[in-house]
């Protein structure tokens, strides 16, 4: 098993070449929220990330929020005692759930989500804004939940905390928008683990194309696409008691980043 891995949080932001990148503002984004989509998910190192970084400035836009090209984002996974969402995911289930409290550090905002996976393979995110990052449910979350949730919310409990810097492009081309998680974390009852080796991108569009620049720039690299759910990955590092088989080729691949392979071949 990964043992905790340390490292410090450094300033990204001038060695990923985010400062060649024309600036877009979170209302511009907007256009491009997609929070009815199809994900397409990389997981490699940074140094490999830093190669690709250097070569797209002419076609995407970077998200700035404060005058910070990274943000920090804090957060809360809940699931049931028995961790059921986890284990729909680790079955394979088509059709999965994830429930978090989410903050937005630099944009000072928070919100309850509901984040589903059709058994179509869409990606369909619902939020309701919260006062600040929770740890419980109620009021207006749990009327929220009532609609968007198909369980029995008043089962879920806090299970982890995930935390992470974000880069959010925007394509100039087409209507795709592009997460980049770098600086990864779990935590959770004063066990922490940290994963500085690693980033996770993730290719956000309306119906999947094969004309991203970024994909084909991954391609050129060799690298792969694959299922990487952070919550998943968090919860078998952090509780290895629960039963984790199916993702053991997850956790091979965060392990070999970290051992400072710049990326992994899937089988």
């Amino acid at each position: 098993m990964l043992q905790n891995i340390n490292g410090t949080q450094t300033n990204m932001a001038g060695t990923l070449f985010l400062n060649n990148y024309a600036p877009i503002s979170l209302s511009k984004m907007a256009d491009v929220a997609l929070q009815n989509r199809t994900d397409t998910k990389y997981v490699l190192s940074v140094d490999t990330l830093q190669q690709i970084m250097s070569q797209l400035a002419g076609d995407y836009s970077t998200l700035v929020v404060n005058r910070q090209r990274l943000s920090d984002y804090r957060t809360l996974y809940f699931d049931t005692p028995q961790f059921d969402l986890y284990h729909r995911h680790h079955a394979g289930a088509l059709d999965r759930y994830k429930v978090r409290s989410r903050e937005y550090v630099e944009s000072d905002l928070a919100f309850l989500e509901v984040k589903h996976k059709t058994n179509k393979g869409r990606t369909i995110k619902e939020r309701v804004k919260t006062p600040e990052l929770t740890d419980s449910i109620y009021g207006e979350a749990a009327v929220f939940l009532q609609d968007t949730y198909p369980y029995d919310a008043a089962l879920l409990q806090p299970k982890l905390w995930v935390e992470y810097s974000r880069i959010t492009l925007v394509s100039r081309h087409r209507k795709e928008r592009v997460t980049i998680d770098i600086n990864l974390s779990f935590n959770w009852n004063g066990q922490t683990i940290n994963l500085p080796h690693l980033a996770i991108v993730e290719i956000k569009q309306d119906g999947f194309s094969r004309q991203s620049d970024i994909q084909q720039q991954l391609r050129l690299h060799h690298i792969q696409s694959t299922g990487f759910s952070k919550y998943c990955v968090g919860i078998s590092l952090v509780y290895p008691e629960v039963k984790h088989n199916n993702f053991k080729s997850k956790l091979r691949i965060v392990e070999k980043l970290a051992q400072g392979q710049s990326h992994v071949y899937l089988n």
